[in-house]
């Protein structure tokens, strides 16, 4: 069990801090978008760099909202050759960081291709490998997959939402199929992490925050997609819903 504490005291926060995570959480989003930008455009960017990056910006976001996190449970080391997306549970925009602290490897988030017309944010996204499948155009598609395919062959772990949206209490929204004919069509092993607590840190569709927030990132065990098809898709979304569900419950994560 790895354990970050960040914060010794759960507190709502005032509006004036609320204001000052607000836009603490913006500038350093341009700041390291910005960096990012400054290396691909002399030609400075390279995976670890983005790595780098990418925790560095999860751990100062974290430590606005003085998040104590615990991580439980096996985490892959992802060095092994196979390829692998983390199917994570959605409860917060801060679950996108929380995984950049918690798990290592080059781990990169499966976007929706909105996120990529934001000023500064999507163009570095794009440098920094940031993958998007846009499954309602069958030609880019396809095109999307193989990039995906060929990143996570080179070693980038990808993470996604099987819920699509964030839910407002925490507990399991219906599942979206996309990342699970992904995980079917790259071969990939899936690995369950649910993580409690985060939706208490700063609720879907509301700006309240509460600092100090107890973060629980549990580690479920990996499923292997090679040899599955699709005729396996209904079975395997079941199994990973079985163990989000579990993980989100009172028990050790398995």
């Amino acid at each position: 069990m790895i354990r970050l504490d960040m914060s010794p005291l759960t507190e709502s926060a005032t509006l004036l801090r609320r204001a000052g995570v607000v836009l603490g959480s913006v500038g350093l989003t341009a700041l390291y978008s910005l960096l990012v930008l400054l290396r691909a455009l002399f030609g400075q960017l390279n995976r670890p760099i983005v790595d780098k990056y990418c925790r560095e910006w999860s751990a100062a976001l974290l430590r606005l909202v003085r998040v104590s996190l615990t991580v439980r449970g096996a985490v892959p080391d992802f060095g092994d050759g196979r390829r692998y997306i983390i199917m994570c549970t959605h409860a917060s925009h801060y679950d996108i960081p929380v995984t950049f602290v918690s798990m290592p490897g080059s781990v990169r988030m499966l976007a929706k291709k909105e996120l990529f017309s934001i000023p500064l944010l999507g163009q570095a996204m794009k440098a920094a490998e940031f993958p998007s499948i846009d499954r309602a155009h069958r030609q880019r598609a396809v095109k999307d997959l193989e990039k995906a395919r060929a990143m996570m062959e080179s070693g980038i772990v990808l993470w996604a939402a099987p819920e699509g949206t964030r839910s407002p209490d925490g507990h399991l929204l219906s599942f979206k199929k996309g990342c699970f004919h992904l995980a079917l069509d790259t071969q990939a092993v899936i690995v369950p992490v649910a993580i409690r607590g985060i939706h208490k840190v700063l609720p879907a569709r509301t700006w309240r925050i509460n600092l100090g927030q107890p973060v629980d990132v549990r580690v479920g065990a990996p499923i292997d997609m090679s040899g599955k098809g699709k005729e396996d898709l209904v079975a395997v979304m079941a199994e990973v819903r079985g163990r989000l569900e579990n993980l989100l419950g009172d028990g050790e994560a398995a």
